[in-house]
């Protein structure tokens, strides 16, 4: 009977060293490359993230605006609101001359996966290729933006390329921003006060060394 009772001891202590060993933590997925950017408005303050890894060449444009100070002093000039806290407001340089840049390849949302969520910062276009200096940045989702291969036509969509990660409450204040209907090229979008962009900027990420 003991030597019944061992033999079945001594099978199962295979199963049981088994049972006891755990199971390994899954490593955590990297953080993608990206760097921060504050863009102090006369509203407050906006801190947007950018994908610097997943949509390099409109990032890349991007921080060159912001390093070379071409956005201090612009305004945000157009609010697009179709439905109550849903629409886009929109920044940049306007094509001035002094300040523009030349124009870029277009990286849609299905080369980069960033897309048109609530918070999403965009470069504004007209065809492809021709973004420059302008941006918009979301309120509510909006995957119409994103591209869209099974669409005729233009389907590329614009270039998201970050999101808000502090703020929103000052992008919703300047979505609600009072219009002028008989002003500027968007009738019934043009701010009839225009938010002023005080200095853009990079900042250092939390639990970073730097924003570079």
């Amino acid at each position: 009977m003991i030597r019944h009772l061992l033999l079945a001891c001594l099978a199962a202590t295979p199963a049981l060293a088994q049972e006891a060993t755990p199971t390994p933590a899954p490593l955590p997925t990297p953080r993608p490359d990206t760097v921060q950017v504050a863009l102090v408005t006369d509203q407050g303050r906006i801190v947007l993230e950018l994908e610097r890894g997943r949509a390099p060449i409109t990032t890349a444009n991007f921080l060159r605006y912001v390093d070379g100070h071409r956005l201090d002093g612009t305004v945000f000039y157009r609010t697009v609101r179709p439905a109550p806290d849903f629409g886009f407001i929109q920044f940049g340089v306007q094509n001035a001359p002094k300040r523009v840049l030349p124009p870029i390849a277009l990286e849609p949302s299905t080369q980069t996966g960033v897309t048109h969520t609530s918070g999403a910062i965009s470069l504004a276009r007209l065809a492809p290729d021709s973004g420059r200096g302008d941006f918009t940045i979301n309120v509510g989702d909006q995957p119409s933006l994103d591209a869209d291969p099974t669409r005729p036509g233009d389907n590329l969509g614009y270039a998201a390329f970050g999101h808000v990660v502090e703020g929103m409450d000052v992008v919703k204040r300047i979505l609600d921003a009072t219009v002028d209907p008989a002003k500027g090229p968007f009738k019934g979008e043009t701010i009839a006060a225009p938010v002023r962009i005080i200095s853009a900027a990079r900042v250092a990420k939390a639990g970073s060394g730097g924003g570079t």
